[in-house]
Parts: structure tokens; C-alpha cells; sequence
């Protein structure tokens, strides 16, 4: 694995790669998370899922940590390059590349995104930087890199933690203080990100680097705001086909705790 030398201002996970690989992509909640990138991708990318006579898609997964949605794809056949900053994390999808006898489909890079070579196969298909633009100072600038490794007719998936939605339970909990003062920063230690991103923002530099929309849905549209936590245990099968149901519906789309986008060049 090639190591990085560089500080690009992104958040490391080696100290708290185990929180979160159980919080984030663990249980229910990343239960929902999957589903709705399957939903979209299905659609929009369907030859990911269903390519029986066409050359596997070269994917890049973009601070990808453990892997736990791109090695699904290294599964299907795809060719996966996984970067991230964190050892501990590529540490963890290694075993489950190992275990799951995927290491001619997978390519571990230990590096910022910033960093990252050109693939020598040519530019990637589809492109996932999932929960990575709300821990970076300067978003436009990871995109334009993401976009570089893009090829002119490959899909951009992105996924990021709301500002709309930190707010909005914020005001359901009562923390007026927190949102008088917009101090909307996650405290050291936690896992709560540095900068949540307002989607119309995300979307304006978006538009700026010359990505069409394909798609745009709310992950965990409603879940995450039933306040009393043992009715959060009840009818998940129920509440799992709700979410999907209404990830891209309005208003309920824009208070998504993370947004999905899936995007083209122009």
C-alpha cells in the first residue's frame, strides 16, 4: 500500500476506526444508508449490478475506509481501487479483502485523495466519496480532484452529512444555544464532522465544476428524528421500505441526515 507523506486537512479514523465502523455503517441506521445507494445506483448505474457480457467497471472508492459498501462491488467482479488517510482503516477492509478472497478484484492506496495517482487503466466508471466532503476545509477542491479520475461518462456518487438535518434535531431537542450560535462542529473525539455541508452549497459547486445531476436522495429522512428511542426499535422492515419510499420526495429529501448525489460532466 503506498503511503501518504502530505496533511490535506481531512479526518483521520485511526483512533476511532472501530466507533466508527460500528456507528456509521453498523445496525440499522447503515442498513438504511446501504439501501439507499443501491436504490439509486440500481437505477441510474444498472450495469453495476447487472453486467453479464460487458468488462468489469473500474471503481475508485475515495476515503473509502474499511470498504464497506465498494468491496460488495469487488464481490460482483468490478475492480476497486480503496484510498484513504487512515492505516487502521485499509488495516480492516485488508482482512475483509483477504477473507473474502478479493485480492486480484481490490487495490489498497494509503493516501490522501489529493494525492491519488491516475489509474493506469484509464479513468474510473464510477467514482464514491462517501462522508468524506464534511471533514475537509475546502470541498471544491476535493471535487475537482474527484472529477480528475472521472471518466467523461462515469457517475459521480457523493454522499455527505446535512446541515439541514444537524439543525432541524437540534431544534427537536431543544439545543437552541447550538443553533443561536451555529456551532454545529462535532467536539474532538466525536463523530459528528467539522464542517456539515448545506446541500444547495454542494450543489452550486457542483454546478460550477460542470456536474449534471442525476439523482438526488435523503438518507435516513425520518429515523434519525423519533425521539423516543424504543419506538426506533420497532417495525425496522417497515420503516426501512418508508425511507426508500420517501428518500427523493419532497420536503422530506432535504432533511435527509446525509444527502446522495449522483452526478455526470457536462
Amino acid at each position: 500500500m503506498k503511503q501518504s507523506k502530505k496533511n490535506y486537512n481531512g479526518r483521520n479514523f485511526d483512533d476511532l476506526a472501530p466507533k466508527f465502523q460500528r456507528k456509521i455503517y453498523g445496525g440499522f441506521k447503515g442498513r438504511v444508508r446501504l439501501a439507499v445507494l443501491q436504490k439509486d445506483l440500481s437505477q441510474f448505474l444498472p450495469r453495476i449490478f447487472d453486467n453479464p457480457n460487458r468488462r468489469p467497471l473500474r471503481v475508485l472508492d475515495a476515503g473509502g475506509g474499511y470498504g464497506p459498501y465498494s468491496l460488495q462491488l469487488a464481490q460482483m467482479g468490478h475492480h476497486v481501487t480503496l484510498c484513504d488517510i487512515s492505516g487502521k482503516m485499509l488495516e480492516k477492509a485488508a482482512q475483509r479483502v483477504s477473507k473474502k478472497k478479493l485480492t486480484p478484484n481490490v487495490n489498497l492506496v494509503h493516501c490522501a485523495i489529493q494525492e491519488l495517482p491516475e489509474n493506469k487503466k484509464g479513468p474510473y466508471d464510477l467514482v464514491l466519496c462517501h462522508a468524506v466532503i464534511e471533514w475537509v476545509q475546502d470541498p471544491q477542491d476535493l471535487i475537482t480532484h474527484l472529477l480528475r479520475q472521472l471518466d467523461q461518462k462515469g457517475m459521480l456518487s457523493l454522499t455527505f452529512y446535512n446541515l439541514n438535518g444537524m439543525i432541524f434535531k437540534n431544534l427537536l431537542r431543544v439545543n437552541y444555544n447550538k443553533i443561536i450560535k451555529e456551532e454545529y462542529a462535532g467536539w474532538p473525539g466525536s463523530l459528528t464532522p467539522t464542517f456539515p455541508r448545506d446541500p444547495a452549497d454542494v450543489l452550486h459547486q457542483l454546478d460550477q465544476q460542470n456536474v449534471n445531476i442525476i439523482c438526488h436522495s435523503g438518507i435516513r429522512v425520518f429515523h434519525d428524528y423519533i425521539l423516543n428511542p424504543e419506538d426506533k426499535e420497532k417495525h425496522l422492515e417497515t420503516v426501512l421500505d418508508l425511507e426508500l419510499k420517501f428518500s427523493r420526495r419532497m420536503p422530506y429529501r432535504d432533511l435527509g441526515r446525509y444527502q446522495h448525489i449522483l452526478g455526470k460532466k457536462k
